[in-house]
């Protein structure tokens, strides 16, 4: 454990299925050198568990689910700071020294970071710049974001609800009833491949229509069936 007062930061990362992404992520997280890096696995059965064996990274195998996931990882780590990376959100050496000013300040609780997608075509910027401006005007968080938040509160919180889908957005509207919202301006890069493959306006709409529905109601489950036939 680092000194009393000090920031230690643990990155934690679920995957599940994620072979392919997995050789080119972990050389990116490795770089990053964060105080931990903790994989959480959902079952995988396409080599994704070989590959992290081999890494000689800390894994552990969890129940499939982003949730219990995230939630088994946050419990295996020591550090005072937990990062929550999905596997298509790109980060930096910058990204974790922003995360560790801000949470210099004793208001903060936890945060999030403005986003880009890849990829050139010109709508990827317009959605880039709509999930920017509802994040940053809801204090509210998906978890391409790359949410961050203190040990402390989250053990306080419960972590994350265990739900199928959109445990980002519940978690991150209980957690800015905690305190302050650090929403950086600093961007992380996520990889458009969902858009890509499901298509530009069909994973748009697809992504509203749940999270309108999400509010006003209608039980998460039906809505992860939602998700799963409309894929």
């Amino acid at each position: 454990m680092n000194k009393a007062g000090s920031i230690s930061l643990a990155a934690i990362v679920p995957v599940f299925n994620e072979a392919q992404l997995l050789p080119e992520k972990l050389s990116d997280l490795r770089a990053l050198n964060t105080d931990e890096l903790i994989f959480i696995d959902g079952g995988s059965t396409d080599g994704t568990q070989r590959l992290l064996d081999a890494s000689g990274v800390p894994w552990f195998k969890g129940a499939k689910g982003r949730a219990a996931q995230m939630n088994l990882g946050a419990a295996a780590c020591k550090s005072n700071i937990l990062l929550f990376i999905h596997i298509d959100t790109k980060l930096d050496e910058s990204n974790i020294s922003a995360i560790k000013s801000a949470m210099k300040q004793p208001e903060k609780v936890g945060g999030r970071f403005d986003v880009r997608l890849s990829g050139r075509h010109p709508a990827y910027r317009i959605i880039s710049w709509f999930m920017n401006m509802r994040s940053r005007l809801t204090k509210i968080s998906t978890g391409d974001q790359a949410l961050f938040v203190r040990r402390a509160v989250f053990e306080q919180m419960g972590g994350f609800a265990d739900l199928p889908l959109m445990e980002d957005i519940e978690f991150s509207t209980r957690l800015k009833g905690e305190g302050s919202i650090a929403c950086l301006r600093q961007t992380v890069t996520i990889s458009s491949r969902r858009w890509q493959q499901h298509g530009i306006i069909h994973t748009i709409l697809l992504m509203w229509k749940l999270r309108v529905l999400y509010w006003l109601g209608i039980p998460v489950d039906k809505l992860a069936v939602m998700y799963r036939d409309a894929r």
